[in-house]
């Protein structure tokens, strides 16, 4: 299997997160992605290369042109203005609120996130820009005929919407690839999320339309993140309305619960007859995922490839979460692998 990844994911690390009230090492860090692509190299799972250049066009196609600009110049105006430090939002938009986006930076901040786990750093736009092109780049094989691709993005992007931020992502990653095969002549997608948070972002992007097929199999938001998104009766809306899947499941899942949950998944998928798959791979279903509630140990994840192989779909897997760095290449690189021998 062809593996996308960049370098530049690296310009992209932020100096800390509040956890439990104080700032602690960011969860999601480089070594996230250096594990991942040494194990894929470890295994010999197939060639890796570089992304391609498809510039800002197929990014603009999800997220809205004052977002983009906002990404690409929060940096220079935080630095402009005297700081050094990262730059996080502190005021947002909530209930009785006026959602109207401000001239001000650190209003535009917060009217285009969610949370506070999403910093900018001196290199954030270039990390994020690039995740986009990786992803664009396996989406491109896919398209071309290939049976599938990797796209080890870092940042991730699940939780980001079409203007708003947030969960550590900035540019969707797979909804820009998903449209991307719209843009060459696909008719149906189905995006299939994996990952232990919903992905809102995705979610959000596909809400009304009947040509993507949107499920999540994820910790259920009445007690996980993302919280205010991803319950069951989520099914869409206007001309999606079926065609959103939430299927929320209780802290302590093992295989035995969220393989019955994958299979569910893919029989509405397998229902639906996209012309391709997209999988929003995160890992943090892992039983040793230090911000998760799930118990799947790591031959689970060559079943999960297993039975995503079994829709017998053009597939390219976007990498999302995984937190417990030092297992996140052996589980990521298991999916792929359980789905290439299937």
């Amino acid at each position: 299997m062809l593996t996308i990844y960049s370098d530049d994911h690296r310009l992209h690390h932020a100096q800390g997160e509040m956890v439990g009230g104080e700032l602690q090492p960011c969860f999601e860090m480089p070594a996230r992605a250096d594990h991942v692509l040494a194990r894929v190299q470890a295994q010999q799972l197939g060639e890796i290369r570089a992304p391609q250049e498809f510039g800002l066009a197929p990014i603009a196609r999800i997220h809205s042109a004052d977002y983009l600009v906002f990404l690409q110049k929060a940096w220079a105006g935080w630095a402009a203005q005297g700081n050094s430090a990262d730059f996080l939002p502190g005021v947002f938009p909530a209930r009785h609120m006026r959602a109207k986006r401000p001239d001000d930076l650190y209003g535009q901040y917060g009217f285009h996130s969610f949370d506070c786990f999403a910093p900018i750093t001196a290199g954030t736009w270039q990390a994020v820009y690039s995740s986009a092109q990786v992803a664009l780049t396996a989406q491109r094989e896919v398209a071309a005929g290939a049976r599938s691709a990797f796209a080890l993005c870092r940042p991730p992007g699940h939780h980001a919407s079409s203007d708003v931020m947030g969960g550590y992502c900035y540019l969707n990653n797979v909804a820009i690839a998903a449209q991307a095969f719209f843009d060459q002549g696909a008719a149906r997608v189905a995006i299939l999320d994996v990952d232990y948070h919903h992905g809102n972002g995705t979610q959000s992007i596909f809400y009304e339309r009947a040509d993507v097929f949107v499920a999540n199999i994820h910790g259920s938001p009445s007690f996980e993140y993302p919280h205010f998104l991803g319950y069951a009766d989520e099914t869409g809306a206007g001309a999606g309305v079926g065609y959103n899947l939430n299927l929320p499941l209780a802290a302590g899942s093992a295989w035995d619960v969220w393989g019955a949950a994958l299979d569910s998944a893919c029989q509405r998928i397998a229902a639906y007859a996209p012309d391709v798959v997209l999988v929003s791979l995160g890992v943090d279903t892992y039983k040793d995922d230090p911000i998760s509630r799930f118990k799947l140990d790591s031959p689970d994840y060559l079943r999960m490839g297993q039975r995503i192989a079994q829709l017998g779909k053009p597939t390219l897997f976007v990498m999302e979460g995984g937190y417990a760095v030092a297992e996140i290449g052996i589980n990521a690189v298991n999916v792929l692998e359980g789905f290439q021998g299937a």
